[in-house]
Parts: C-alpha cells; sequence; structure tokens
C-alpha cells in the first residue's frame, strides 16, 4: 500500500521531491522542540527526503484537495516481528495544527496497523511537557503505560552535561481498539472515502 486516503488527507510514501516540505516544517524551532534533532537544514532536508523515499515506515500527510505536504506520520514495526507491535509517531506543520489532521491521519493509520496488517499492540511515547501530543492519544484510546523519570536526552547544557527529561509511554491493544465511527478510518478499494472532518527519529 503506497497511498490512501482519509476524509481531508492523503497518506503517501515520500518522494525526494518532498525535501522543500519537509525544510518547511523541520526548520522551526517549535516543531522539533521534542524530537531528539535539532532544526534541519536544506541540506539536511534533501538527505531525509532521500532517505525517506525508500522507507516504507515514514507517510507523508498530504492535503487531499491540495496535495500539499503538511507533516508526516510514522508507524515503525518493532522488533521482534513475533511480537507485532508498531511504533507510532507524528509531526506536522504548526500552520496546521489545532485541526484534527493529527488525530485523522494517526486514526486512518493505526486502523489499517490492525486490520490490514494483523498487529496485537500499537505503541506511541512523547515529552510529558507535550500535552496536545499525549492528549491526542488519549483521544485516540491509547492508555498511558508508563512515565519514566529522567530518561532520555537529547541535547546538553552549556558546561556538556546531559539535559534530561521524563517520557510518557502509551499503547492500545488490537481488542482495545474499536472499530472506527463513520468517517475514522481510510478508504479501501472500493469503499468511499470517510466523512470524519514519537517514536522520535531523525529520519
Amino acid at each position: 500500500m503506497d497511498e490512501f486516503p482519509t476524509a481531508r488527507l492523503l497518506l503517501r510514501r515520500f518522494r525526494r521531491s518532498d525535501a522543500r516540505a519537509l525544510h518547511g516544517y523541520l526548520s522551526l524551532p517549535e516543531v522539533v522542540r521534542y524530537e531528539p534533532y535539532p532544526v534541519q537544514s536544506v541540506e539536511d532536508c534533501e538527505r531525509l527526503a532521500d532517505e525517506r523515499a525508500g522507507r516504507t515506515d515514514m507517510w507523508a500527510v498530504c492535503l487531499r484537495d491540495s496535495g500539499e505536504v503538511i507533516g508526516n506520520l510514522y508507524l515503525h514495526r518493532n522488533e521482534p516481528q513475533a511480537w507485532r507491535t508498531w511504533e507510532l509517531g507524528y509531526v506536522l506543520h504548526p500552520d496546521h495544527w489545532g485541526r484534527g489532521y493529527a488525530s485523522e491521519g494517526a486514526s486512518a493509520l493505526v486502523t489499517t496497523c490492525f486490520r490490514a496488517w494483523a498487529a496485537h499492540r500499537v505503541t506511541a511515547g512523547c515529552d510529558p511537557r507535550n500535552a496536545a501530543s499525549w492528549r491526542l492519544l488519549e483521544r485516540l484510546g491509547f492508555r498511558r503505560e508508563g512515565h519514566f523519570r529522567a530518561n532520555a536526552f537529547f541535547e546538553t547544557d552549556a558546561t556538556g552535561n546531559p539535559v534530561w527529561h521524563d517520557s510518557y509511554f502509551y499503547a492500545v491493544l488490537a481488542e482495545e481498539w474499536q472499530a472506527p465511527p463513520p468517517g475514522r478510518g481510510f478508504a479501501g478499494p472500493g469503499e468511499p472515502a470517510p466523512t470524519y472532518a514519537r517514536r522520535h527519529d531523525s529520519g
């Protein structure tokens, strides 16, 4: 599956030509504030676009009407594969925050993961300070399974010491994921389009 639509979005594989769109949001401090990488340069985004074009776990989030890339979703199958566990992540351009796009895209992708890929469990992690992120997960039905204290750092202070931060850990099981109401999920072949309207990774 290379792409699928939701009510307002198209989730598709990345292309090398998406470098400019990637730079449009990954160059913004407010976007990478809770990510394990700094703001990305034009050259960084050219490399990322090339890398992501060859990956099956990164999805470009596009506005369905215009095709504009407004962010990305991440859904990676963890090891061991026999455990059938995937990890979810999402990043959007701030111009499109607060409109339900992350929920719409993530819901469609998780639904696909359970229904089409026979997932047993989908997990997600986020910084406790990122309330918008963990509230989104809870709205989708994920349960907070852990609060890890000072378990990660992505930068150091002026003296070179790690700047530690906490992490929330969320998950939802296949039997807990309810059949999506009208509009939540994706339109498969022959189906009408729905009417609904971290893992941290530098690649």
